[in-house]
């Protein structure tokens, strides 16, 4: 059996637990929490997404994207759209207020990332992210009830 700090979930909660402080901080300057940083980040690479597009990027369950879209929206950062075509169809997209903190922010989220990346030699980096991402496709469709039958 594997001892606690070889278990794959402690060496992943290890390493979030390394990187993140710096980003919370960042978020903290700007009264986010992460949840709403991974909206607003998705949202600010497209123009505007629907819901469930928005839920699938940001690893949100969709029940909780709607309160954290309500808190969003009423600080003006982000606004909903309803389709001229279809009124059950919304798309949420970022608001100028939005794109104003986008520039403010986005080249210090970057500088963490580029700091923390350097920690690694680039084929290090890059040998973990191809495992990490091979590692959750994966896995995303497994249930333990596979597992336990092998």
């Amino acid at each position: 059996m594997l001892s606690l700090n070889a278990s794959l979930p402690m060496i992943l909660n290890r390493a979030l637990d390394g990187v993140m402080p710096a980003y919370r901080q960042l978020f903290a300057q700007y009264d986010l929490t992460e949840q709403q940083w991974r909206i607003l980040r998705a949202l600010w690479e497209v123009e505007d997404l629907r819901a469930a597009e928005l839920a699938e990027q940001t690893l949100l369950p969709k029940p909780s994207l709607v309160g954290i879209l309500d808190r969003l929206e009423a600080r003006g950062l982000v606004e909903r759209r309803r389709s001229n075509k279809d009124r059950r169809a919304v798309s949420i997209a970022s608001t100028a207020k939005g794109r104003t903190l986008a520039k403010e922010v986005l080249p210090q989220a970057q500088a963490i990332h580029d700091f923390i990346r350097a920690v690694l030699p680039e084929e290090d980096w890059d040998a973990l992210e191809h495992a990490l991402n091979t590692l959750a496709d994966r896995m995303k469709a497994t249930t333990f009830a596979e597992i336990a039958a092998e």
